[in-house]
């Protein structure tokens, strides 16, 4: 029988794009609790939203290859690295004081544990709301 995980205890994940020039560090849960948002820059780059407060990411290199994106209302700050064009991670609109972590980007190995919550980006105003605080 295994033991029940502990859903507050935190744990470091390392991170980065797929050139490997940016590289980070998020202090998350064993269970990741992840967003899979709808709306349209998500949809087209596949991100899986792990949304945590600042002082819980650490960027270890690379950003001097990081370059920004900003779209409607300005306030997401999306950034990809230069050299291969992931989006790793970003500063959300939705959470300006954090950082919301691709976590299809982390390296998880063999066995994640995601939960996966699908969350209605494409109406937005209506549902931010929604989206716990970090």
């Amino acid at each position: 029988m295994t033991e029940p995980t502990d859903r507050t205890a935190l744990r470091t994940y390392t991170g980065g794009c797929h050139c490997r020039r940016i590289a980070f560090e998020v202090d998350a849960p064993d269970v990741l609790q992840v967003i899979d948002c709808n709306c349209s820059i998500c949809t087209k780059t596949g991100f899986l939203h792990l949304i945590v407060a600042a002082e819980r990411f650490r960027l270890i290199q690379g950003e001097a290859d990081l370059v920004e994106y900003r779209f409607n209302t300005g306030t997401a700050r999306h950034l990809f690295c230069r050299q291969c064009g992931i989006k790793s991670f970003y500063i959300p609109r939705s959470h300006p004081e954090g950082v919301d972590v691709n976590v299809r980007c982390l390296d998880l190995g063999d066995d994640p544990q995601i939960e996966i919550e699908p969350f209605d980006g494409r109406h937005w105003e209506a549902n931010a709301a929604t989206l716990a605080p970090v």
